[in-house]
């Protein structure tokens, strides 16, 4: 009998220790890595909109483009110009110069605006698909706008892309503490993974 208390007790205090120690544990406020932020929002980059506008010529136009995976656009006459990395007066003034180098115009006012910027969300979310940037965009918020998790979501395991780098991002955590809420950047990408449960 005196074995048997001796184990019983020996237990006990063993999982004594352990709720103590997961208390501890839990006593570490976690956090999600820190993102590295571009310099410049201002370039231009794969996926953003944009108004061309040619004028002071006869045949004056607003065109709408989008940038390509490759960081292309498409204009009239002149065909394909690279726009990805680019601030909208530097592109304005690349435009400009390949329609006078190409003799299509001999003066020509082009201007560049943006019109619309995307991140993109998928996985198991409940509308993947691209969502238009605003410069308040956070983790979380990207994913409301995407229609929240489905059942089968991985909540703590979301996975950021920017810059061809990924960063896992604990989104129940973001939702507690907005610290911890990264902002997203154009371009970006959110990938919710499905749980193994």
């Amino acid at each position: 009998m005196d074995h048997l208390r001796r184990v019983r007790l020996v237990g006990i205090a063993l999982l004594i220790g352990c709720l103590v120690a997961g208390c501890a544990t839990e006593a570490v406020s976690p956090a999600n890595p820190q993102i590295p932020v571009p310099a410049s929002t201002a370039q231009l980059r794969p996926g953003d909109s944009l108004n061309v506008a040619l004028q002071g010529v006869p045949d004056a136009s607003t065109n709408s483009v989008q940038i390509d995976e490759q960081g292309l656009i498409s204009l009239p006459f002149i065909g394909q110009v690279s726009a990805a990395n680019q601030s909208t007066a530097e592109l304005s003034q690349r435009i400009r110069e390949t329609y006078v180098a190409k003799r299509i115009y001999t003066t020509v006012d082009v201007s560049v605006s943006v019109t619309e910027r995307y991140i993109y969300v998928g996985g198991e979310v409940q509308r993947p698909g691209r969502i238009i940037w605003t410069p308040d965009l956070t983790v979380a918020k990207a994913i409301q706008s995407a229609g929240g998790f489905t059942l089968y979501a991985k909540e703590t395991a979301v996975s950021l892309v920017r810059e061809n780098n990924a960063y896992p991002i604990d989104v129940k955590l973001a939702q507690r503490n907005p610290a911890q809420d990264p902002r997203l950047m154009p371009g970006d990408s959110l990938q919710v993974p499905r749980s193994p449960f």
